[in-house]
């Protein structure tokens, strides 16, 4: 009896870390990946100008000058000032709304991200664990929210709002964008539960919490975390669409997309209104699919 308890235990102690080496080599081939560095290099500065816009610009996104500053063009001895981007078509600074405009797009693509991961993965991980009749009525109702496009879908339900916020915009987005995150799920708790630890823990009178979070939630949220990674930067530009279709965010709150949407009516005669506001959308989003894929590469085994 002694000696089966302790080939348990050294058993359990092999897969705890064999568990933990798969995790820490993924992070060593991350480290040695340039496309990862620099994501996080972006990512962070991102992170930074939305949380502290004042720090890297004192003028004012919503200052309007016409007399003077109508449509000027950048100029680049302005380092970082009002004037380097240029002004648009009511005066306004350039580089003050673009700076401005990174909180709205971060914050949508970052809470839009948490929200659908928490309730996609919950309800994958109900789904796969129960399976049976819960199994089959959950797989039903995403299919249901499946077989909705995420950007018609959004242009339905916030054009019933009258004032439409960031808030708004995070809520619309997440009830319908949470299906891809569920089905991603399920499949990775269909296939650990069938593992032998798994098995073990159930036999040793395991309850159904400790399993689905102690067992299995570890070892099936790699391929959630790839998805939400790549997904964040496809919401950022899913506000920035809504935006610029005029449903997304409104006036006062200051984005890339309701820029980019006021600049069409001088894009000829001012191109680099539409410009600036538009390689920031797209650094941002690119940067989150980099480390969404290279995640995607250091944790799949096949690629090693």
């Amino acid at each position: 009896m002694a000696v089966e308890q302790e080939t348990l235990v050294e058993s359990d102690v092999e897969k705890r870390e064999e568990a933990r080496s798969l995790w820490g080599d993924a992070w060593r081939d991350l480290r040695r990946r340039p496309i990862f560095l620099l994501s996080v290099v972006l990512i962070v500065l991102l992170v930074l100008i939305a949380i502290f816009p004042w720090a890297f610009t004192d003028a004012n996104p919503r200052k309007a000058d016409l007399v003077h500053d109508y449509l000027r063009r950048p100029d680049w001895t302005d380092f970082f000032g009002a004037g380097w981007f240029g002004y648009d078509a009511q005066g306004r600074s350039i580089y003050a709304r673009v700076v401005y405009g990174a909180r709205a797009s971060i914050t949508v693509g970052i809470f839009v991200t948490a929200a659908v991961t928490l309730l996609g993965g919950l309800t994958g991980m109900v789904a796969g664990y129960y399976g049976g009749v819960v199994d089959a009525v959950v797989s039903r109702i995403v299919d249901i929210f499946f077989g909705i496009p995420l950007l018609l879908g959004a242009l339905v339900l916030l054009n019933a709002f009258t004032v439409r916020t960031v808030w708004t915009v995070v809520v619309a987005l997440a009830v319908l964008g949470w299906t891809q995150i569920a089905r991603v799920m399920r499949g990775a708790v269909l296939t650990v539960k069938q593992s032998d630890f798994v098995t073990a823990g159930r036999a040793l009178g395991a309850g159904t919490g400790r399993l689905m979070l102690r067992h299995i939630l570890p070892n099936a949220v790699a391929p959630v975390i790839v998805v939400a990674t790549i997904a964040l930067g496809g919401y950022i530009a899913t506000e920035a669409t809504l935006s610029f279709l005029g449903i997304g965010l409104q006036e006062p709150t200051i984005s890339w997309g309701i820029d980019i949407s006021s600049a069409q009516k001088v894009i000829r005669t001012a191109p680099y209104v539409m410009f600036f506001p538009a390689a920031a959308l797209s650094i941002t989003v690119l940067a989150f699919i980099m480390m969404g894929d290279a995640v995607r590469d250091a944790l799949d085994p096949k690629l090693r």
